[in-house]
């Protein structure tokens, strides 16, 4: 491939590298300043803190209650993980193997929740869960965080189903193998890294996502995320560096899981997927 070397071109290139690198940097002083504040005494008008402590995280810890909250995120985010693996895997195995009037509706359909913002139906959901008596309560928050977990499991698990030939599930048959033992002993070694794919971007999503966990949490179903808009937002005076103590946490433990799920895909590889499924929709 011949490179142009024009002078337009060459100013195009160090404009768009020129806001990547003050992306990167602006983003990368912003968690520094978070991180090197949670461990602060003092801070003020100077390069560094005073002095160094780690008070901060165990002040945190009391003052928001964050064993609880950790608990019912990990609750939360597990129970919508299982669910979503059931029924996303199931559901993309009938896409991927069935064709049926309809079919690229109900793939679209699938897709919806994944391109359009959470708040666009957030709101609508929410006010359907607290008129039937879920809004507020553990399952309320389950059922809003499966909207898009469980399209998200299709979109990656579709293309994982397609690649194996339907050819080795006929032969499989023909052997006399069950629908368990088929599932069991062919489909699932060969789904295995797609599912853990599917399913660890989802746990990194719902630790993430805090549009409809807000909408739909109560005051015992909130997840870190929502618990730390409220420390930030919520009246009463409070050390700024156990605010930051806690979005460190937060932080952590969302990047933990994030780079767990990146060994297992490509997040480029979803994105063309889910375009070359938008464009068949």
């Amino acid at each position: 491939m011949i490179r142009d070397q024009s002078l337009a071109a060459r100013l195009w290139r160090f404009a768009v590298w020129a806001v990547v690198a003050l992306f990167v940097v602006n983003l990368i002083g912003v968690i520094a300043a978070v991180l090197v504040n949670s461990f602060g005494t003092r801070w003020l008008g100077t390069w560094l803190p005073a002095a160094w402590t780690t008070r901060w995280y165990f002040s945190a810890w009391r003052e928001f209650q964050l064993t609880p909250v950790l608990i019912v995120t990990f609750e939360i985010v597990f129970t919508v993980v299982v669910i979503s693996g059931l029924v996303g895997v199931t559901s993309a195995y009938a896409l991927a193997r069935r064709d049926f009037p309809g079919k690229r509706l109900v793939v679209l359909a699938f897709l919806l929740p994944l391109l359009v913002p959470p708040l666009t139906y957030g709101i609508p959901l929410a006010t359907l869960l607290y008129r039937i008596g879920l809004g507020g309560t553990f399952w309320g928050v389950v059922a809003a965080n499966l909207v898009p977990a469980v399209p998200f499991v299709v979109l990656v698990m579709i293309p994982f189903i397609e690649q194996i030939d339907p050819r080795v599930e006929q032969a499989a048959r023909v052997f006399g193998a069950s629908t368990t033992s088929l599932f069991a002993r062919i489909l699932l070694p060969l789904l295995l890294p797609g599912m853990l794919a599917a399913l660890l971007l989802v746990l990194v999503r719902t630790l993430a996502m805090f549009e409809l966990t807000f909408l739909t949490a109560g005051p015992t179903s909130q997840t870190l995320v929502v618990a730390l808009y409220y420390a930030v937002f919520a009246s009463g005076v409070r050390a700024p560096q156990s605010i930051d103590a806690m979005a460190v946490v937060y932080m952590v433990t969302t990047l933990f899981w994030l780079v767990i799920a990146l060994q297992f895909v490509n997040p480029t590889q979803i994105v063309a997927r889910a375009k070359q499924r938008t464009a068949d929709a």
